[in-house]
């Protein structure tokens, strides 16, 4: 497996990144929509958005259903920046990291980040769960079904057909 820094990827040059938006409390919808809006503003042009899914809390079933959306945007930012633009969204948005798998209104995570692959304590690209879930895989293959995992070095779509995850993914618009 290849190791590229964060700091040093690909810097200056335009990426195609790939991210995953959820929530489960509040008007999760509104949430989406105003962390879509934010995120193009700070990062760069919408190139690609999913439907929006709903499917329960993975990890914690017990908690209220999320929605669940993947966008694709066009950045100069470097990784870093990315996640501190993610990270700084989700506060904006009222996001309180009171415990692991929780509650939230918006969760925002970098799934892509062209074909970086980037391992540091706080910053995983690829995002390290992304072929374990269901409500990742099915908006991804609803927009980019080709795009091939750089670790895995598989497309989305063969991903998809071997995911082991139970939960249901059900399409909303």
């Amino acid at each position: 497996m290849a190791f590229r820094s964060a700091t040093f990827a690909a810097m200056g040059k335009q990426q195609t990144v790939y991210l995953g938006l959820g929530g489960n409390v509040g008007d999760r919808a509104a949430y989406l929509a105003k962390a879509q809006q934010v995120l193009t503003a700070q990062l760069g042009p919408l190139l690609h958005q999913s439907s929006i899914y709903e499917t329960e809390a993975w990890g914690r079933e017990e908690l209220p259903p999320f929605l669940n959306q993947v966008i694709g945007l066009s950045t100069t930012h470097s990784p870093r920046k990315l996640l501190q633009v993610c990270l700084d969204t989700e506060s904006l948005l009222g996001r309180q990291r009171r415990e692991h798998w929780g509650n939230r209104r918006i969760d925002i995570d970098i799934l892509f980040y062209g074909d970086q692959i980037i391992s540091e304590p706080d910053l995983e690209i690829p995002h390290a769960r992304l072929h374990q879930r269901n409500f990742v895989l099915v908006p991804l293959l609803e927009i980019a079904a080709d795009w091939v995992h750089p670790v895995l070095q598989q497309d989305i779509k063969s991903l998809y057909q071997t995911v082991e995850d139970p939960l249901a993914v059900i399409r909303q618009t």
